[in-house]
């Protein structure tokens, strides 16, 4: 689905009862698009969950984005909303929240293996040279922040995933995400979920995000490298469901009521696959 609106087009996935006004959206990282997200979509929209997933066009500053996201959310009618961010698609979202908390449009925000600040990034003195940039040099340097070392099947599936979708964008995106990612900014102080292993952010990047969160609970995987919405896609879909039950009833509910009493058995049965995942990998 596309919403066109003031020649800002934006590609969206919506999977789930739509009679739901507080669903869940997710934001990808600056090299993914909005179908990194299928194994979250396909498995919430199952059990009831109304779930969004999208693709931004290219927006060259934090404000222009943010005010985008917001015409966005006035299309689709939604007058506030969770979201779960992967690393820049995390950052937009603290941005968003950040923006409007005078009118809050953000319930709950879940921020998978995110930052608060964008100054940690080794590119931020060219930052604005990125428009002039060939695609060539811009896939290189979205690809350099990606583990080559040896690794699991799974996570080695989920590299090759978003390469393919790095290899696939446009040059505007590829610049204008990377504009946006390395640019000068802080968020002014939600769950938070990351990974133990090799990924792309380190450990003192980890740390500034739970100062500025100091309440928020934490899930933790023991590995997963950059995407474990990808390769650990069972823990991180047990994590969202664990988040979401707390508003089952309210009017921030993101399930339609008519599946709200096989909530306890959803998350049983995926309880139960990763018991049965991590015995078969420590087997």
């Amino acid at each position: 689905i596309t919403i066109d609106s003031s020649n800002e087009c934006w590609t969206i996935y919506d999977a789930g009862p739509r009679n739901i006004r507080c669903p869940l959206i997710f934001l990808p990282p600056a090299s993914g698009s909005a179908d990194v997200f299928f194994k979250q979509i396909v498995f919430l929209s199952s059990v009831g969950y109304r779930v969004i997933s999208v693709e931004y066009p290219s927006y060259w500053t934090h404000a222009e984005w943010t005010d985008g996201f917001r015409k966005l959310l006035d299309t689709l009618k939604l007058d506030k909303v969770h979201l779960f961010g992967a690393s820049l698609g995390g950052f937009l979202a603290q941005k968003v929240a950040e923006n409007t908390y005078i009118n809050p449009r953000i319930h709950s925000m879940i921020l998978c293996n995110s930052f608060c600040d964008t100054s940690v990034f080794t590119h931020n003195a060219i930052s604005s040279t990125f428009w002039l940039m060939p695609a060539f040099l811009l896939k290189r340097i979205v690809l350099e922040g990606f583990n080559d070392e040896i690794m699991d099947k799974d996570v080695a599936d989920s590299v090759d995933f978003m390469v393919e979708r790095v290899e696939g964008m446009k040059r505007s995106q590829l610049a204008s995400r990377l504009k946006l990612n390395c640019t000068d900014s802080y968020i002014e102080p939600q769950k938070l979920c990351d990974v133990f292993d090799e990924s792309a952010l380190s450990s003192t990047v980890k740390d500034e995000m739970y100062k500025c969160y100091p309440d928020s609970r934490k899930a933790h995987l023991k590995n997963g490298g950059n995407f474990p919405y990808l390769s650990r896609s069972i823990e991180v879909n047990l994590y969202i469901q664990i988040h979401m039950r707390q508003f089952v009833g309210s009017r921030w509910s993101a399930i339609a009521p008519e599946f709200e009493r096989n909530i306890d058995n959803v998350q049983a049965e995926l309880e139960t696959q990763v018991r049965e995942t991590t015995d078969s990998s420590n087997g």
